[in-house]
């Protein structure tokens, strides 16, 4: 009883930390335009960095991820229950997502959930984190990382995790980045998706 209490007071400060939308945060504090209204008008790092600098860019980055891997961490040493663990960890990537701060919407919640992910198990984390990066850096397309990180997320899992909790976790998480990505998943099959190092046109 005693850990489904610290289960659900974590998910609660989970929920709440993920819904704290580190892009408008750090734009108005640098005193950038809000991310909500130009560029892709999305709150997460690719928008932030095309429309207010690396700088900005950078900083949404490590918050974003930085909320994900605190829980992830956390769950990882206070909880002994499977399922519970894994409930605390999906909480921030659902809190960036559905975000009360912003009328229940937000980011598409890549940051968060590799964030998550490297506080549950840093190798697997870190190997979604180079798979992200390395095909950003080949085809300079953020959704098309984020698409093909998280496309792979459940197969690393299963290969390299014993924990069937973990792998259901890694089905529902990369099932929530793909479909908010399916407007990237269109532009991206029609040729038409904005590339890191573009401007947002219109």
């Amino acid at each position: 009883m005693e850990e489904t209490l610290l289960c659900f007071l974590m998910t609660l400060l989970g929920y709440l930390l993920g819904a704290v939308p580190f892009g408008i945060v750090v734009s108005k504090a640098m005193g950038l335009p809000d991310p909500r209204t130009v560029g892709s008008k999305n709150v997460g790092f690719t928008n932030v960095l095309r429309v207010a600098g690396t700088k900005a860019g950078i900083l949404t980055l490590l918050g974003d991820m930085g909320k994900g891997w605190v829980l992830g961490w956390a769950a990882m040493q206070w909880l002994t229950v499977e399922s519970f663990i894994m409930v605390v960890a999906i909480s921030p990537i659902l809190g960036h997502l559905f975000s009360p701060f912003l009328g229940f919407k937000g980011g598409k919640g890549v940051a968060t959930a590799v964030g998550a992910v490297l506080g549950l198990s840093p190798s697997i984390g870190l190997l979604l984190l180079l798979i992200w990066l390395g095909a950003v850096a080949i085809w300079r397309y953020s959704s098309g990382g984020a698409l093909a990180a998280f496309g792979c997320f459940p197969v690393v899992a299963i290969v390299n995790e014993q924990r069937q909790e973990f792998f259901i976790f890694s089905l529902v998480v990369s099932t929530l980045i793909w479909i908010k990505h399916k407007d990237n998943i269109v532009r991206l099959w029609k040729g038409t998706e904005s590339k890191i190092g573009e401007k947002k046109q219109g």
